[in-house]
């Protein structure tokens, strides 16, 4: 999408004061950094500048990012860097395999970055990244936050055979912004992984990020057709402003107004719904989601 989002749209609001998060910064923070540097691994935490590592990280806790760094999409509120990635690293399954295994998690979050330079869009190497991990950590349930994989059903299948805990794919926001938002992703094809997912067996999960200019009877519109596929879990944040390059803020919401959210999505039927203005998809998973996971 073009950089024009602060010329096309309204000036941003101030950020208000509660809106903060405080980096925690101690042994266990220190010890994750360096596995993964150790490991030459990813973490969409610090990719995506998530505002939450401090506190997931001294608990151990990050969302593991394979397939590299660079992404094939350029998603106007997203701050992973966009461009031609490198190949394939065929080892990368077994260190985050060997990470989780040094860390003793119980439960692990892994996505990726898009990569629609590849047939599969990277599902063969979920698909080995879980095998791996449950050959090193039998008892490690892990939830893995996919892309749409550009509608291939072929791709979803190699992942959904590997029987993930959970299967997270983010609608990420409402019908009539989704093109500004995501402009090469698809409402509809989303949906419709979801429904795929829920109907081989999965539990499934998705997220929605607010504040992107969009009104509470889309939102709850969105929270519906999320039902409608039996999606089981839903988190919902405040949108933060990666760069000036990025998407502006149209407004922030209240924590009360979150509070909200969450009850509406009670109400819809959904398992649970995490939502605040610091929370982001994978925030918190190994807390609520064991209850209903069928790993």
């Amino acid at each position: 999408m073009p950089s024009s989002h602060a010329n096309a749209l309204a000036a941003e609001p101030p950020r208000p004061e509660w809106l903060r998060a405080r980096l925690r910064i101690g042994p266990g923070f220190g010890r994750l950094l360096g596995l993964m540097r150790e490991g030459s691994l990813h973490t969409v935490c610090e990719e995506a500048r998530c505002p939450n590592i401090g506190e997931c990280w001294e608990e151990g806790n990050a969302t593991f990012m394979i397939l590299g760094d660079i992404c094939t999409r350029a998603c106007s509120y997203c701050a992973v860097t966009t461009g031609r990635p490198l190949p394939v690293d065929l080892g990368e399954p077994a260190r985050v395999a060997q990470a989780i295994e040094q860390l003793g998690l119980q439960y692990a979050v892994v996505t990726s970055v898009d990569r629609d330079d590849l047939p599969d869009g990277g599902a063969s190497q979920f698909a080995a990244m879980l095998r791996a991990i449950r050959a090193r950590s039998p008892g490690c349930r892990v939830e893995v936050l996919i892309p749409d994989f550009a509608g291939s059903s072929s791709a979803l299948d190699l992942v959904l055979r590997e029987r993930p805990a959970v299967l997270n794919h983010n609608i990420e926001t409402v019908p009539r912004l989704f093109r500004r938002v995501r402009h090469k992703g698809n409402y509809r094809r989303s949906l419709e992984l979801l429904r795929r997912a829920k109907t081989a067996g999965a539990v499934t999960k998705s997220g929605i990020i607010v504040g992107m200019g969009e009104t509470e009877a889309e939102l709850h519109e969105t929270m519906r057709d999320l039902r409608a596929q039996n999606c089981d879990y839903l988190t919902i944040g405040q949108y933060l402003r990666p760069s000036a390059k990025h998407l502006p803020v149209a407004r922030y919401y209240a924590p009360e107004e979150f509070a909200a959210l969450a009850e509406a999505g009670q109400t819809m039927g959904f398992a649970h719904v995490e939502a605040g203005p610091l929370v982001r998809s994978s925030y918190l998973a190994h807390r609520y989601a064991p209850s209903l996971t069928n790993g």
